[in-house]
């Protein structure tokens, strides 16, 4: 029947509500939710009048009560037509009771948030007063102890000075001697004290730092669910499972310093000279951001990993944390006059390659240029050195394949770069003959530079 129908729906719909929004009021962050349970109840009361229309209410049997019960059963039918505006009504408000208890549970879910987030940038203020504090204590029992020391050295070389005077003369011309000799070797004494005691300053300087910055890394990740145990892992082809590590610091140590990557890119900046808008794919730590944002050239930035977005902002770099085909999508047609893209196609799947070539092109203006730079596997140095040490990489491009993609999407190659001499980092290529070293052993890297024509 249908009021069965009905009563099993209002009772499904309750059920649903009841698991999703809380049963009493809560407190996050210091901000007190609003209870929800007299909402609940009361719209609870009204499905079960809901579910009473249109039943007849349970007689004692006999003659009488069948008599009653289809007069009942008949009227109820009759008078169908006249409580079905009522029925819908009460069914509309239900609905809408339902709706504004979903839009206070998103509310109460708001404030949850907004509670977290500022017990966190709280939690931020703390550590960075405390840095404060410490530092300011810190340079103010140096500058003591320098002093005490200083004054005691002055103190010894009085005293000694002193002793000498009251001596004989036969005496006093060995003495100086050997006074010169003690003052000297008490210069260098205090000398390789002072250097010993700024080494020990700096070294706990530096592992404090490092714990601050872990602690800053830490509170990121609780501001960003969903990247626990992998901070930092770039945008991979779908289905390849990524390994749970952090990222920035492998890039840091198998890639190098940001230092030396900027000395790298840097032969890259005349191509992209008087250009008014150029994106970095995959901008990584901002290293090339740097050396746009040097060269006045208005650039922007896009990473799939947050912490490197993160620090990018952090040194006042427009950046955006995307997928790049994702934000590819939103970008106008030839709207761009300049792209680069470092490190990132050996990322790829190989079907993903020369779709990313094509939507670049469509998105350069006439005359744009484009640089991807990736490793180079004409030089097999790559596969005994640092390739595989990247758990992300999926496979080498051959820049003569970059070349057909950049054709095939309207793209005139003008350059090929070699960079990163392997001979530079194994020296025992040294001995082999330059022809076929720079056959087989060349540049650990190549960009491929083109315009749209």
């Amino acid at each position: 029947m249908e009021s069965d129908e009905l009563i099993a729906i209002l009772r499904e719909v309750r059920e649903r509500v009841r698991a999703r929004h809380p049963e009493s009021a809560a407190e996050a962050g210091g901000i007190a939710l609003p209870d929800l349970e007299p909402l609940v109840r009361a719209r609870d009361a009204a499905l079960a009048k809901v579910a009473a229309i249109g039943t007849v209410n349970p007689r004692p049997g006999g003659f009488l009560n069948d008599v009653a019960q289809r007069l009942k059963s008949f009227t109820a039918r009759a008078l169908d037509w006249h409580v079905r505006e009522q029925v819908v009504f009460n069914r509309q408000a239900i609905a809408a009771v339902d709706a504004a208890i979903e839009a206070l549970t998103e509310t109460n879910r708001a404030l949850a948030a907004l509670g977290s987030r500022v017990a966190v940038a709280e939690e931020l203020k703390d550590i960075r007063d405390h840095w404060a504090a410490w530092s300011a204590e810190w340079e103010r029992k140096l500058e003591q102890n320098e002093v005490r020391f200083l004054r005691s050295v002055a103190d010894l070389q009085a005293a000694y000075a002193h002793r000498a005077d009251l001596m004989d003369a036969n005496y006093r011309d060995a003495l100086r001697t050997q006074h010169a000799d003690f003052a000297a070797s008490l210069a260098r004494t205090a000398s390789d004290m002072e250097t010993r005691f700024r080494a020990d300053l700096e070294r706990l300087k530096l592992e404090y730092e490092h714990r601050v910055d872990a602690e800053l890394q830490l509170i990121r990740q609780r501001l960003q669910p969903g990247t626990a145990g992998q901070t930092g892992v770039p945008a991979i082809h779908p289905g390849l499972a990524l390994p749970p590590l952090d990222y920035s610091r492998l890039a840091l140590r198998f890639r190098g310093a940001e230092e030396q990557v900027r000395a790298k890119q840097r032969a890259y900046l005349p191509y992209f000279a008087g250009c008014k808008s150029v994106l970095d794919i995959g901008c990584g730590r901002g290293e090339f951001l740097e050396l746009l944002r040097e060269a006045n050239v208005s650039a922007l930035g896009i990473d799939a990993s947050s912490d490197n977005t993160a620090a990018c902002l952090g040194k006042g770099l427009a950046v955006r944390t995307a997928d790049l085909f994702e934000y590819l999508s939103t970008v106008h047609k030839e709207s761009l006059d300049g792209i680069f893209c470092s490190q990132l196609v050996e990322h790829l799947a190989p079907e993903r390659v020369p779709a990313m070539i094509k939507a670049c092109a469509s998105r350069l203006a006439q005359g744009g240029v484009i640089v991807i730079e990736t490793p180079n596997p004409e030089c097999l140095a790559i596969f005994s050195t640092y390739f595989y040490l990247d758990p992300t990489h999926v496979r080498p491009v051959p820049w003569k394949l970059l070349e057909f993609y950049f054709q095939e999407s309207g793209i005139a190659t003008v350059e090929v770069r070699r960079s990163s001499p392997a001979v530079e980092s194994m020296t025992a290529l040294e001995g082999l003959d330059a022809r076929f070293r720079e056959e087989f052993f060349g540049g650990l890297d190549y960009a491929i530079v083109g315009r749209k024509v």
